[in-house]
């Protein structure tokens, strides 16, 4: 075992109020994007019920099935990281594209009072 296995963290200090206000903030950026997504999907006529009535009204939509699955683990594979002590830089991805979008209801919020 390497004693300086660590070294490389001596000078984070997690502890500091820009880091903590900056977890704060994400935190509830990723907050406000999943209870935004979460009215959209939800409401009467919303995305969840609109996309899969597209994806079930024919046979070529049925067979989209497969290619939305095989995304969805190719993306998986692509975040992942390929070994458990090391972490991969592509698996914040999904937590910036939150970010984002909590950002996007946020502004929403502001100007139109409504998600």
């Amino acid at each position: 075992m390497d004693p300086n296995k660590y070294a490389k963290n001596a000078k984070i200090d997690p502890n500091s109020k820009l880091s903590t206000l900056i977890s704060i903030v994400s935190f509830l950026l990723i907050l406000i994007g999943l209870i935004g997504l979460g009215i959209e999907f939800f409401k009467d006529g919303g995305w969840l019920k609109s996309m899969f009535g597209r994806l079930f009204e024919s046979t070529t939509g049925m067979l989209m099935i497969p290619v939305i699955i095989f995304a969805a683990w190719m993306f998986n594979r692509w975040t992942s990281s390929p070994s458990k002590t090391e972490k991969s830089k592509a698996g914040d991805i999904p937590m910036y594209i939150m970010m984002a979008i909590g950002a996007f209801y946020l502004i929403r919020l502001i100007t139109t009072g409504e998600f």
